[in-house]
């Protein structure tokens, strides 16, 4: 599965590589569960906590197609360095920031002053994340023998998703930590799970410099134009790319918005919750062994009712992504059997769905539909991928900058549903990422009129995020 034609063994490269996927679904999962932290340690309003969102993928909007210029120049090696060494430099970063934080919960410096500080260190880290995406996606699928390239990016993609579900609990520990008296420390200890990335980032950084990294080019699996000189123009124009582009920027876009307010609305729309419940929670808690911290802190009792406490709700984010990674298994199984844009429009469909219905506020229904979000968002980054890149062969690379730049829907969805929620209230939000992804399943829907790919045309699904 990890060798070339020419007898190389890739298998310890893909391993490395594989180690990439892991790093970028740990700090993003991370991000996700940050911006409740602002909101009550700078008091900021849910539009304005969603600026993190905002700096995050604009690094993204910012260095893709700079990253996928680099990539080509420097090649899959040199990127991938590049990208590890400004990742390393942003996390370092939160050692200041935090300092700056301190100083304005002490009233030395203003809250805008303390926000920026770490907004410029979550877009420093997110360049360099680009740089490791615009390499690490179309690389994974060149990594040996060709028709187990679905495989080895499925194993690659587990690895994304073991590192979303830890992002939020490490989040949790450090984010809204409290002390002896139960006063937040958050603002003083926020800057260790960054420091903790860096160096283990410029570990990898020497890893990769000295491993050998060949610098492969992927086939042209199939090209849907008749004259071969038209291999030479802009990728553009190839309708099924250019789609792949909006959607790519939508689905990101509902993504972060359901990930960043997902705290917000476990603590504040769900139901009421019997006081009843606690004794069992406590018991089981008791009684969890080296669960029991992860599990302290769900719920807090208030007014006769048991509520999460944003500890909790973080905690419980661990769990969306836990349903996050099994969507990926069970949907990889899936694109196994049936056409990737089948699945990919079906699956938009019912993420509209279920977005629609918390926006109804249908008490745990719509909770349940929240987390059923995570799940049939798992499979469409990779499969928007793929669908987009299908058939463009050597410029693969070039166009996967643009798909990578178009991680920056993450800046604008977050906003909206933000101020929609300050004017109305959270599940009123959702609103925003149901129209996103009717957008994702028509282009599943028409994707292969828009292609005009055969029906036997068959699709790797090649990129994690």
């Amino acid at each position: 599965m990890f060798t070339l034609a020419d007898g190389r063994n890739l298998l310890f490269t893909f391993i490395l590589l594989s180690s990439l996927f892991l790093l970028w679904g740990f700090c993003n999962g991370m991000i996700d569960v940050m911006d409740k932290h602002f909101q009550d340690e700078l008091h900021l309003s849910k539009a304005q906590s969603a600026w993190v969102q905002f700096a995050h993928y604009l690094g993204y909007f910012l260095m893709a197609i700079p990253a996928g210029w680099l990539a080509a120049k420097l090649g899959y090696k040199g990127g991938i360095i590049v990208g590890l060494l400004i990742v390393a430099l942003g996390g370092m970063w939160f050692i200041p920031a935090t300092e700056v934080s301190i100083m304005a919960k002490a009233g030395a410096v203003s809250n805008n002053v303390a926000f920026a500080a770490f907004l410029a260190g979550v877009c420093l880290i997110a360049t360099g994340l680009t740089f490791l995406e615009t390499v690490a996606n179309p690389y994974a699928t060149v990594l040996g023998d060709r028709k187990y390239a679905a495989t080895r990016i499925n194993l690659a993609q587990s690895c994304n998703g073991v590192g979303w579900i830890f992002g939020p609990i490490v989040g949790s520990m450090f984010f809204y930590a409290t002390d002896a008296a139960g006063n937040s420390t958050g603002a003083e200890t926020l800057y260790i799970p960054y420091v903790s990335v860096a160096v283990v980032v410029l570990i990898l950084a020497v890893i990769f410099y000295f491993a050998s990294i060949p610098d492969l080019k992927p086939p042209e699996d199939y090209t849907p134009v008749a004259d071969a000189e038209e291999k030479h123009h802009s990728v553009w124009k190839h309708p099924h790319f250019a789609f792949s582009v909006l959607a790519q920027f939508l689905y990101v876009a509902a993504q972060a918005g359901i990930f960043s307010f997902f705290i917000n609305y476990i603590t504040e729309e769900l139901p009421s919750i019997p006081v009843a419940w606690q004794s069992g929670f406590d018991s089981f808690a008791a009684n969890a062994g080296i669960l029991s911290s992860w599990l302290s802190g769900w719920f807090l009792s208030a007014d006769g009712v048991v509520a999460f406490t944003d500890k909790g709700a973080s905690n419980l984010a661990s769990f969306g992504f836990v349903l996050f990674l099994l969507g990926r298994f069970s949907g990889s199984l899936l694109l196994k059997r049936f056409q990737a844009h089948i699945v990919l429009s079906l699956y938009g469909f019912l993420c509209a769905l279920a977005s629609l219905l918390v926006f109804f506020k249908l008490g745990w229904t719509s909770a349940i539909c929240v987390l059923l979000t995570f799940f049939f968002m798992s499979i469409m980054f990779p499969t928007i991928f793929a669908l987009g890149i299908f058939g463009l062969g050597g410029r693969s690379k070039r166009a996967s900058a643009f798909l990578v730049m178009a991680v920056s829907g993450g800046a604008v969805v977050p906003k909206i549903m933000g101020a929609i929620a300050d004017h109305y209230d959270m599940s009123r939000g959702f609103i925003v990422p149901a129209l996103c992804f009717v957008v994702v399943g028509l282009y599943g829907l028409y994707w292969r009129k828009l292609s005009h790919a055969p029906s036997t045309a068959l699709v790797h699904t090649g990129a994690g995020h």
